[in-house]
């Protein structure tokens, strides 16, 4: 089994030191959905819903949220991001929104964290303008898809 490294020889936690680590393109890809009554995903899709954009907003929401990882968690490293790309698409059948994240940088340690973060928030942002109409929304299904890059190379779920 591998060692978890953010705890040091005496069990505390600590900050990873990465500094010795390549800097290589570093890439995450992290899907996640929101469920909702078909009412609430009607007012979305049609954008009759009085607050505005609900996907425009939680959008820029996830992208804000991915470029501040490392305030909300205290052990990631800031990173120097160099993409985020929020896809946010209606799945009508299912009464769901699909939200997929990706993040890059060119780094030395991963951006997993920061598509973790993005999707999160993003589907936080729409459960928060949707509220009032649907407090059973579930959130569901967060998962990481993808990653390049780094000494772990390429891992694909």
């Amino acid at each position: 089994m591998t060692k978890l490294t953010h705890f040091n020889q005496s069990g505390e936690a600590h900050m990873v030191d990465v500094g010795k680590k390549t800097i290589t393109q570093r890439t995450a890809i992290v899907e996640g959905y929101i469920e909702m009554q078909p009412e609430t995903m009607e007012l979305i899709t049609t954008g009759h819903h009085k607050k505005g954009d609900v996907l425009g907003i939680a959008r820029i929401a996830g992208i804000m949220a991915s470029k501040k990882t490392a305030d909300l968690i205290p052990l990631c490293h800031p990173l120097p991001i160099t993409h985020v790309d929020i896809k946010l698409s209606a799945e009508e059948e299912n009464n769901r929104i699909h939200c997929l994240t990706t993040v890059k940088t060119n780094g030395q340690t991963g951006v997993e964290m920061e598509a973790l973060t993005g999707t999160q928030i993003a589907l936080l942002t729409i459960y928060d303008m949707c509220k009032a109409v649907d407090r059973g929304m579930i959130i569901q299904s967060v998962q990481l898809l993808e990653k390049d890059g780094g000494k772990s190379g390429h891992w694909k779920r």
